[in-house]
């Protein structure tokens, strides 16, 4: 895909052609030729173009609100992932400095997440902690080969239905562990297969407690509150606090940390190294191969979020990189998997961010409070965490966009269904292995699918005028990007490298899908995402020329109304004069 400007046709800006390529690498470049220059973390980027006073005043704002926002967090995943709270805290800490010293962001917050929630519970029922940490340091191991061989950038061949899917189905999970603890039902164990839990809550009903189903909603209440009257302050810890209070004036009323766990312990971790034992390994493959992949495809999609919030590009390798040592490193404190944050790394970016150097402060800030008030968190209620975990579920799960892969046909559909109900009913590994191998098929679809063969004609030649460039009169107000080829998924980031300044570009932008022989969601995602910030800036976007299926695609996804149908015109010829139209209107 080209990038083209006011111009001669043909005319490519300096800033397209020295652009990074970062993320336009294939697959595997770094096997043929590795440069370990690539890994350089993103820290010493920033302090070697200057760190001021000013910034470190940001950073150390933004990284105590966030280490607010993740202390409750952190908690929650640790007792949901079937371990203990203060295995969430310590990987939110380790786990967290390590990402911010070693990665490629300069915003991220690395640490526990709901993503793993499911397998990590499922991987201790089988094979108990000494299991876990192997798993975790062999993901850890596997990342850094990503890292150095650069096969990480592998992960954007997954198509947009298998992640919805995957997030879809994982929260649906998250929430349904935290059913016991928001009724404060007395169960002797909770089953680990959806289906049994399920009934086992049922057959339980009758032991609902009321003041835990009350401390729950009003725990929620004050989570979703709060930021709409406050939008500074974290609801989670209003909700923490004042729950935590309510325990204590009513003691034994619900039930508790130091109830469950007998506290949590002040002071430092203890570094220990896991007993490994050669015998487990083939086993824990599968398990270690999928805590990579989500490992790394939510550390880069959420380092992707941050790029758009902060206009900076991130470097994968090295993300990959931390994100790899974290892992290896935190079973040391016995802790679980560790990525990067989507919605801490957000509040990070809201907060104030500008360096590596929030993501050190939010650890630190983490350790200050383990060191100060762990002796007050025995009293923090298990219906709280159950709320906060309930927040995570409905904003992890990305259910606005099911409409969207609803709307996109039969095929799209079928691949959505298969992963939510793999996540849900079977497990998250055997998930991630189907999802993947319906990606390569899907894929061959798609290509196949938009094949074709005819004679030219001299009819085919004449309507072929109203297509081509080198006839038509591009006025100045007016730049034209190109897609070449199928714009599936693995090929989609291409669109936002080729934009991710938008300061070349002209009041209208006309998107030329001529040579574009097939898009799928991930495609669509990546023109709605270009749509909203050219909207955002004050530009007008324009699409022109698309063949059948594409064409059939932009319609199911209702992406006409996304843009509006005079916006969708079906030559280049017609889209400048579109655009003379535009030009021409007194609000333009």
């Amino acid at each position: 895909m080209d990038a083209c400007l006011p111009w001669s046709y043909g005319e490519y800006s300096h800033r397209a052609r020295t652009a990074p390529t970062i993320h336009n690498e294939p697959v595997g470049t770094f096997l043929s030729d590795l440069d370990l220059s690539r890994l350089r973390p993103r820290l010493l980027d920033v302090l070697r173009d200057g760190y001021s006073a000013g910034h470190l005043t940001s950073d150390i704002v933004a990284g105590l609100t966030v280490g607010l926002v993740a202390l409750p967090l952190a908690m929650a995943f640790g007792i949901a992932s079937g371990t203990t709270p203060e295995a969430g805290l310590y990987t939110a800490i380790v786990g967290g400095f390590l990402v911010s010293v070693l990665g490629g962001s300069r915003v991220q917050i690395g640490g526990p997440t709901g993503a793993f929630v499911v397998i990590v519970a499922s991987i201790i029922a089988e094979h108990g902690t000494s299991g876990l940490l192997m798993v975790t340091m062999m993901a850890g191991a596997i990342l850094v080969g990503l890292a150095v061989t650069g096969l990480g950038t592998a992960v954007k061949f997954i198509p947009r239905p298998i992640l919805i899917g995957f997030t879809n189905g994982i929260a649906i999970l998250i929430a349904s562990t935290q059913i016991k603890d928001a009724l404060g039902l007395t169960m002797a164990t909770v089953p680990s297969e959806f289906l049994a839990r399920m009934e086992a809550y049922w057959q339980a009903l009758p032991t609902t407690q009321m003041p835990a189903v009350a401390l729950t909603a009003v725990s929620l209440a004050v989570i979703l509150g709060v930021p709409k009257l406050i939008p500074r302050v974290p609801g989670a810890i209003v909700a923490l606090i004042a729950g935590t209070a309510a325990s204590m004036l009513m003691p034994g009323m619900v039930e508790t940390v130091g109830s469950r766990f007998g506290g949590i312990p002040s002071g430092l971790p203890t570094f220990a190294i896991p007993q490994f034992r050669a015998d487990l390994i083939l086993p824990l493959l599968p398990a270690a191969l999928t805590v990579a992949l989500l490992s790394a495809v939510e550390s880069l999609l959420s380092a992707t979020v941050a790029d758009r919030m902060t206009g900076e590009i991130h470097n994968p390798h090295a993300e990959l990189l931390g994100q790899g040592v974290a892992n290896m490193l935190v079973p040391m404190v016995g802790g679980i998997p560790v990525t990067g944050a989507i919605a801490r790394t957000a509040t990070n970016v809201r907060a104030g961010a500008v360096s590596p150097v929030s993501g050190l402060v939010h650890a630190v800030t983490l350790l200050a409070v383990i060191m100060v008030a762990a002796p007050l968190a025995r009293h923090i209620p298990m219906a709280t965490l159950a709320a906060v975990l309930f927040v995570v579920a409905w904003n992890m799960g990305e259910w606005f966009e099911i409409p969207g892969v609803v709307r996109l046909g039969k095929t799209d559909r079928a691949v959505w269904l298969v992963t939510i109900a793999l996540t849900v009913f079977a497990d998250l590994t055997v998930a991630v292995e189907v999802g993947m191998a319906l990606a390569a098929l899907l894929y061959v679809y798609r290509v196949s699918e938009t094949s074709s063969v005819s004679i030219v004609t001299p009819e085919y030649i004449l309507e072929g005028e109203q297509h081509s460039l080198q006839l038509q009169d591009v006025p100045p107000y007016v730049s034209i990007l190109r897609i070449h080829g199928p714009f599936l998924f693995g090929t989609t980031d291409k669109l936002g490298l080729a934009t991710r300044d938008l300061t070349p570009l002209q009041a209208i932008v006309i998107v030329r899908l001529r040579n574009m022989t097939a898009i799928d969601a991930t495609g669509l995602y990546a023109l709605e995402t270009l749509a909203d910030r050219l909207k955002a800036s004050g530009r007008h976007l324009l699409l022109c020329g698309a063949h059948d299926q594409p064409a059939k695609m932009l319609h199911q996804a209702n992406f006409v109304h996304h843009i509006g149908a005079d916006n969708i015109t079906p030559s280049v010829q017609h889209a400048l004069r579109r655009a003379r139209d535009i030009h021409a209107e007194p609000a333009a």
